[in-house]
């Protein structure tokens, strides 16, 4: 009896160790759906955060994130700006192969009364993860569009793209929101406006008094028909750019809009609470969270709680905000259990905004020791940003993998995580990261990345595995103004053509194995290589551009200028504005 007790015993305790220890070089899977936590910043540097080099700013929560899982040090976003880097993120895909890119100076979606967006066409990972049963949340920023021709259908909106529950903004946060800060949106044009106002107000008031006194002999009727064109000229541009607050800075849930315009000194508790929420409601998963912060865009919403609390300005107050509410994010996981069972990443769009500043104030972010930033489509300080993945059990702890990797590489491994299968009838330009993540590859599957500015390809990177190289070829780079300032201080925003560039031929290389700050331009008498890899990488250009085929252009001219009947209202146009909120966000603080 003693023999088979024994025996039993230590079969058990054999299923034990099949079940439970790995042998060097295997990973643990998983039978289970597991919950999927995406939380993006908005305009974050990848200098700015404590585990990628800051020792200035504090960022506890995210650095926890990094010790506990995988930090990403090659992370890419597939554009500088917001609205095609989101839509590369939520596809999958290159924005140019939506239409979500430009070839005019309006690089994203200017208005929520706009006609440009996601095309209803697109699968996000969303609508994927809702038909293998997610129930699936986006809290914040959208920034896809709404509308296509009618203020109703809603064609753009998150819930048409696989979110079952939306609660934040669909276009994006701007000084305009903000009632103490200078106007952003079309600061130039709407300058110009102004005067060609004021001059035509000046010819009315001049005809009328030389017409009063006999100095001129126009009539009445004249004066009259040119006063009635300076008003007309006035509604036409003010019935826009002058109530940009209620246009653009609405707050909704689901189809409806609970604030118009919105009151930012609130917003950081509603987003948190939402978020929270979301999570207590979805416990039993699984579920899908998309956290989508509006930090740290300018202007800086910062509630009283962080004013001044960092060494770095109104700036560092709103990044460590920001990584307050991450710690908030994560502490709801933690306490309802759910940190073994969740999938936890954090990003940003892109690089930091350089050009951001108020006097002698930098309100943007910075970008390491990476040249460039936001708008900047080929330098790394654009397009490098902090990446990084949490699931204990299941992605080994306090790890960094130095690999080039993508923001579009998140819709195919949550698809595959979830059991969901990628689409095959279009190209899908990210892969699944979960091999790279948990060590049973070294390399990274990606051999090139295309680094694009609007729709015009400004840079490539080539990642040679046999010799552990990284190349990258700069076919065209912004001049920065002034000359050498590393950015475009004087436009506000580096351009993507035109006289703002210069074209290289040949190209500019740099291997960013060796200089990560492209700070040495190799040549023919310096790189023996030069001529084999200028031509690799053009024949990887070339096969490229064979898989792009035109689409709509999302960004036209007429997809992103306002439309009045397109224009999302609380009301009854033009008098829109509502607070379904009241003070009932502050509890979440």
């Amino acid at each position: 009896m003693w023999h088979l007790t024994g025996y039993w015993t230590s079969l058990t305790i054999l299923l034990v160790l099949c079940l439970f220890l790995k042998p060097p070089g295997s990973h643990a899977s998983v039978s289970y759906k597991p919950n999927i936590v995406l939380i993006l910043a908005d305009d974050l540097g990848i200098g700015d955060v404590g585990c990628y080099g800051n020792d200035t700013i504090r960022t506890p929560n995210i650095d926890r994130l990094a010790k506990e899982g995988v930090k990403l040090t090659q992370h890419i976003a597939a554009a500088p700006l917001c609205t095609p880097s989101r839509a590369a993120f939520l596809t999958g895909r290159y924005p140019i192969r939506s239409g979500m890119d430009a070839t005019n100076d309006y690089r994203v979606i200017q208005w929520a009364g706009a006609s440009g967006g996601l095309p209803p066409n697109e699968t996000t990972f969303a609508k994927i993860l809702q038909q293998q049963g997610y129930i699936t949340g986006l809290i914040g920023k959208w920034h896809q569009g709404v509308n296509c021709e009618s203020r109703n259908d809603y064609c753009h909106h998150p819930l048409n793209h696989g979110f079952d529950y939306f609660y934040g903004m669909p276009f994006s946060l701007m000084n305009d929101c903000q009632i103490t800060k200078l106007a952003e949106k079309d600061r130039v044009l709407r300058t110009k406006f102004w005067l060609y106002t004021q001059t035509i107000v000046l010819a009315v008031l001049t005809l009328s008094i030389a017409r009063l006194i006999g100095l001129a002999s126009v009539t009445w009727k004249i004066i009259t028909c040119f006063a009635w064109f300076g008003f007309l000229f006035f509604a036409s541009w003010f019935s826009s750019y002058g109530f940009i607050r209620y246009w653009d800075c609405i707050m909704m849930r689901n189809h409806e809009i609970t604030e118009q315009p919105m009151v930012v000194e609130r917003t950081t508790s509603l987003i948190l609470r939402e978020a929270i929420s979301f999570i207590e409601r979805n416990k039993h998963g699984p579920f899908l969270l998309f956290v989508s912060f509006l930090h740290v865009h300018t202007p800086l919403i910062t509630t009283e709680l962080f004013l001044g609390k960092s060494r770095y300005g109104l700036y560092g107050d709103n990044v460590e905000e920001m990584d307050w509410m991450v710690g908030r994010v994560l502490d709801a996981i933690d306490k309802k259990g759910l940190k073994n069972t969740t999938l936890t990443y954090f990003a940003s769009d892109h690089g930091g905004f350089l050009e951001a500043q108020e006097g002698k104030a930098q309100l943007g972010g910075w970008n390491g020791i990476y040249k460039g930033g936001k708008g900047m489509g080929g330098w790394e300080g654009g397009i490098r940003v902090p990446g990084i993945f949490r699931w204990p059990g299941v992605l080994p702890a306090d790890t960094v993998i130095d690999e080039p990797t993508s923001l579009m590489d998140i819709y195919p491994t949550v698809i595959y995580l979830t059991g969901g299968i990628v689409p095959q009838d279009r190209v899908i330009d990210g892969q699944n990261l979960m091999p790279l993540l948990q060590g049973s590859i070294q390399h990274s599957a990606h051999e090139f990345l295309f680094h694009y500015c609007g729709m015009y390809l400004h840079a490539v990177r080539w990642h040679q595995k046999d010799s552990g190289a990284l190349w990258k070829a700069h076919y065209v780079t912004p001049i920065f103004q002034p000359e050498g300032a590393g950015a475009c201080y004087r436009r506000g925003i580096c351009p993507c053509f035109g006289e703002g560039v210069t074209h290289h031929d040949p190209p500019l290389l740099f291997d960013l194995s060796r200089d990560p700050s492209e700070a040495k331009t190799l040549s023919p008498a310096t790189e023996p290589l030069f001529d084999t890899i200028i031509s690799r990488i053009g024949r990887a250009v070339q096969e490229h551009r064979q898989t792009l085929t035109p689409v709509p252009q999302q960004l036209s001219l007429y997809n992103i200028m306002w439309k009045p009947w397109l224009q999302p209202c609380c009301g009854t146009f033009p008098f829109c504005w509502c607070d379904k909120e009241g003070d009932s966000a502050h509890p979440a603080l």
